[in-house]
């Protein structure tokens, strides 16, 4: 009996670890919302345009000689290879009703005490150069179990700036900072969805630029540095130009036909 009581109790404990370890497999898919096709609007997991963590560098074009970190990401994803960053774009005004945006799966039901990641910017996120970092954008969107919509900005609640490199600041928003968002989240508050959004364009100052590049997005402490097309890039490309290719041979089959 003591012997299946020991079994029982380990039995949960297993079970409770695994639920613990999956509730940390979070996922952040690049999307689009761009209901009337207006094109102004992207957004794409890419290779070599991340916070470089031990990025390999070669001085001869044949060899890693060096290894390369931004003081920003001194720690990153481990799974991102590939050096991956989140671009968010929007062309032109902001009122044009499209969103560059960001799906993060694996949070429903988690209580949140944490939310940052790195943006491609100089100096301070307060700084006009580099990424878009407005009051509105790039915001997590969190939508908590009673249906109510929290908006974290990037400048707004003011985040924290935990490290600064050569080209991204690493911000995040703590429990304090959660607490000033619009509403307040709580650690009470159970989530139900986070989206990253990007609809702020080209004519919101002060950098005017309508873009921005992040990365090793954190949630509660778990950081994500790439897409679910990790290591996919060039096949993408390829399809890409092999449809481009069909094209082509239908347009030729097209004129043979006529001629």
């Amino acid at each position: 009996m003591r012997l299946r009581t020991v079994l029982t109790v380990l039995a949960i404990l297993a079970l409770t670890a695994g639920a613990a370890y999956a509730a940390a497999k979070f996922t952040v898919t690049a999307s689009e919302f761009d209901p009337a096709h207006t094109f102004l609007v992207q957004a794409q997991w890419l290779d070599g345009i991340g916070c470089p963590t031990n990025a390999g560098v070669s001085a001869d074009g044949s060899t890693i000689t060096s290894h390369y970190t931004d003081l920003a990401c001194a720690t990153g994803d481990s799974s991102d290879s590939h050096n991956q960053g989140l671009l968010l774009v929007k062309t032109g005004p902001t009122p044009n009703y499209a969103a560059a945006q960001a799906d993060i799966s694996g949070v429903s039901g988690i209580h949140l005490t944490e939310l940052g990641y790195d943006v491609r910017k100089p100096r301070s996120f307060a700084d006009a150069s580099g990424s878009h970092c407005g009051a509105g954008a790039p915001r997590f969107d969190v939508i908590t179990s009673d249906n109510v919509d929290h908006f974290v900005g990037c400048a707004s609640p003011p985040p924290v700036q935990t490290a600064t490199g050569v080209g991204f600041v690493r911000l995040r928003w703590t429990a304090v900072q959660l607490a000033a968002a619009f509403p307040p989240i709580l650690p009470t508050d159970t989530v139900k969805s986070i989206t990253i959004i990007f609809d702020e364009g080209q004519d919101t100052a002060p950098d005017n630029f309508g873009l921005a590049v992040l990365d090793n997005i954190d949630i509660n402490g778990t950081l994500v540095g790439r897409g679910d097309n990790a290591g996919d890039n060039n096949k993408g490309k390829n399809k890409d130009k092999d449809k481009d290719k069909d094209k082509g041979d239908d347009n030729d089959q097209g004129e043979n036909e006529n001629d």
